[in-house]
Formats: structure tokens, sequence, C-alpha cells
């Protein structure tokens, strides 16, 4: 039996640290340098901007695409893959290192509650096609442009929860990923039927006063 054990999450992002400290950074040197891990690895680095109340502006666009492109793939059971286009975005030199370094003090904090428990729910192939429909539909939620708080934050921390589970074999994230999902679903529906009595009480009130 190998007693070889899989890289962690925080190791995977120190990795990138010390590979990208001084330059312009592409997707696709991200995923040749996380290599056994990358796609998922993506996911949790393209979220973990989102993780603040406050949308960001300018970045749920691309990053929404990206996350829901992978989402697609996992569905499908298919290798993850993404347009050339996209693998040869570039990002800020400077940028790219500091916000590896936060981030991977943060993950070193989520993996205190990381380990290999319910593994069943990783093993059991159909159910990621739940997983992958699940990450689709929160990409396409970072795509919408809503001045909202939570907007960003809630679908962000669902594929984070949902990539962390399958990168350190967690049952108990899947299903705080889906609890999550489903908090997820009940806000937005919240500000779907909110927003529509808003607006229909705002033109009844314009019809009263023309």
């Amino acid at each position: 039996m190998s007693d070889h054990k899989p890289t962690r999450l925080s190791e995977e992002i120190a990795r990138l640290v010390v590979a990208f400290a001084e330059r312009p950074v592409r997707l696709r040197e991200i995923l040749e340098v996380t290599h056994n891990s990358g796609y998922i690895l993506l996911l949790v680095l393209l979220d973990l901007p989102f993780c603040t109340p406050l949308p960001l502006p300018g970045l749920s666009t691309p990053f929404g695409t990206v996350v829901a492109l992978i989402g697609i793939r996992l569905t499908l059971r298919q290798r993850p893959w993404l347009p050339q286009r996209l693998l040869d975005v570039q990002l800020p030199p400077k940028f790219f290192p500091a916000f590896l370094t936060a981030t991977r003090r943060l993950v070193c904090g989520i993996e205190h509650f990381l380990r290999p428990r319910w593994t069943g729910l990783l093993d059991i192939g159909i159910l990621h096609h739940l997983y992958g429909a699940v990450i689709v539909v929160c990409g396409v939620l970072l795509l919408l442009p809503l001045p909202i708080p939570f907007t960003n934050a809630l679908p962000a921390l669902t594929v984070i929860f949902l990539a962390a589970a399958m990168l350190e074999r967690d049952g108990y994230f899947i299903v705080a990923g889906l609890l999550l999902f489903t908090i997820t679903l009940g806000y937005f529906a919240l500000l779907y039927f909110g927003g529509a009595t808003v607006l229909h009480g705002v033109q009844q009130w314009r019809g009263h006063h023309s």
C-alpha cells in the first residue's frame, strides 16, 4: 500500500506563488503547473475574489464564463476544457502573487476542516453530473451584472465548497455546498419576485398619478 498523500490545496497554491512570483501569468500556465488538479483548483482561485458581500464589477462576467464552461464539462463527465482565447488571458503580474499569498492563508484555515469522509458521495459517478450542473448554474449567476450584496458571494462560496470537496474528497463539504446552493437559489428567487412586486407597485403608483 502506498504512503503517498495527495497534494493539499494550500500546497498547490504555494507552488503557484513560487512559479509566478515576478512575471505575468496566463490561465494555461496555471493549469500546466497544477496538472493533476488544475481545473478544480482554478474554480477555487476564480471564485475566492467574490467572497465579499459586495459584487466585484468587471470580474464577474469573465470569471463566471470560465466557471460555467468548466461546470458544463464536469456535468457531461468529460475532461474540463477551455477555449484557447480564455487560456491565453493574462493576469496582472503583481496582483496575482499577492492574491495567491492571501488566498493560501485563507485556504490553510479551511483545510483544518477538510478531510476524506463520506467519500461515497465522490465515488458515485452519476452524482458528478449534479455537482457539475450546480457549478454551471453558479457560473451563470456570477455572469449577472447585479449590483446587489451577496449576488456574487453566495454562488462563489457554493463553487468553492464543491471544488474543495472534490480536491480533498470530503463528502461533508459536498453536502454543505448543496445546502448553500439551495440558499443561493432561494436568495435569487426572493430578489426576482421581490423586484417584480416592487416594479409592479411603482407602475401602479405612476398610473394613479399620471
